[in-house]
């Protein structure tokens, strides 16, 4: 019984060891997922809307959704 015991040890020893792995892998792969995002954005802030460019930026949405809807919140006074 006592082998038995030594063995999941082991097996627990084991797997603490590859779950310290598998975090640092992670790690890696989100830094350099978040790395690309980041790159990305700076690149649309500078390539895409850089210098004067960002005034003739047309939003499809600008003015169709509101923030304050004088339909929806009008005063029942």
């Amino acid at each position: 019984m006592t082998s038995f015991w030594l063995f999941l040890g082991s097996v627990f020893k084991w797997t603490f060891g590859f779950f310290d792995f598998a975090g640092n892998f992670l790690n890696w792969v989100l830094f350099i997922v978040a790395s690309g995002f980041f790159i990305y954005w700076c690149y649309i802030l500078v390539v895409t809307l850089g210098g004067d460019k960002d005034k003739e930026y047309h939003s499809e949405t600008e003015g169709k959704f509101p923030y304050y809807d004088p339909k929806l919140y009008k005063n029942e006074g």
